[in-house]
């Protein structure tokens, strides 16, 4: 109905209330997440891990105002222009290629049911980083990644399901326990080594922390990983070398409250979003590249390679050599 005194055809200010009504609402999630409550059912964690698809409310919003012709409506869409570009705009820069120190990596999670590990092993023996990250290694599945890994990084440690292959010497590995209570001994998914880098000593965490679940009687069920978060958290915090580098499926986004523990010690990806799962669909980056005292400059993902997952490689300046 229009409006009296106006022409159906005007643009006006008084129309589209509604819509600028929901451009307000849908500015506030990117900037004010932290403030949704995690109970019942974790819905904070679970709004944080698609947190950048509310980027999608703009179109879906502008194209209503454009039609209504409302002034009010499409000047309201700024605000969550605004939140979404202050928050998530970074990412689409391209990232600094010329950085100091420039380390390539590689995280994978490869899937224990991986019908074909051998075309897998090669896909990321192509990819040319210094250092690969593997979780849901399966003993039959291992040697296959050995094999096709060795001639570019010749230096590779595993603990349990994780494994790390680098270009450069490995020193001081070990195990990093990650047990959330009630986990068998069995349950082996961190490893710490040191790689002795041409900029000095750098400490790789690869750790596979547990999956979640989403119900309609338990929620979003993340308590496990979050219990894994806090040891890996622990872990880190203990590290005595200035340099850190995790590479590891999170199960999650550097958004979601329950990574802080890790996400909070660590420099996130300045540039790419890289979502990395499911492969078909890809809607989260839950497979990380984070970094402390070195910044991750950009993030991408690969094609997929076998698994539910898509690899991601990143590029790390780890700046000047320590002396």
């Amino acid at each position: 109905m229009t409006e009296p005194g106006t022409s159906p055809s005007a643009w006006g200010w008084k129309r589209g209330r509604v819509l600028a009504s929901l451009a307000v609402v849908a500015a506030c999630p990117p900037v004010f997440h932290a403030a949704v409550p995690n109970a019942p059912g974790r819905v904070g964690s679970l709004l944080e891990t698609f947190l950048p698809w509310f980027g999608l409310s703009i179109p879906l919003l502008l194209v209503p105002a454009l039609v209504r012709r409302s002034y009010l409506a499409t000047a309201a869409l700024v605000l969550p222009v605004a939140a979404w570009a202050g928050v998530f705009g970074g990412l689409l820069l391209p990232g600094d290629a010329g950085a100091e120190g420039q380390l390539t990596v590689l995280q994978h999670n490869v899937s224990d049911v991986n019908p074909d590990p051998a075309a897998t092993a090669r896909a990321l023996a192509g990819a040319g980083a210094d250092l690969v990250a593997l979780e849901e290694l399966t003993p039959s599945a291992l040697p296959e990644y050995e094999a096709a890994l060795a001639a570019g990084l010749p230096h590779h440690a595993t603990r349990g399901t994780v494994g790390l292959w680098s270009k450069y010497p490995l020193t001081d590995v070990r195990l990093v326990d990650l047990r959330p209570r009630g986990v068998g001994e069995g349950w082996n998914r961190g490893l710490r080594a040191t790689a002795l880098t041409p900029q000095g000593k750098v400490a790789v965490h690869v750790a596979h922390l547990p999956s979640v679940r989403l119900g309609p009687g338990s929620g979003f069920a993340s308590g496990l990983r979050d219990e894994s978060a806090v040891l890996l958290g622990k872990a880190i915090a203990a590290e005595p070398l200035d340099r850190v580098v995790l590479l590891g499926d999170l199960n999650s986004t550097v958004d979601d409250r329950g990574l802080s523990p890790v996400v909070s010690q660590m420099n996130h990806p300045e540039s790419g979003f890289a979502f990395s799962w499911p492969a078909a669909l890809p809607l989260a980056r839950i497979d990380q590249v984070l970094a402390r005292s070195a910044t991750v400059t950009h993030i991408r993902s690969l094609p997929a390679a076998g698994s539910d997952h898509l690899p991601v490689a990143a590029r790390i300046s780890l700046g000047r050599r320590d002396t």
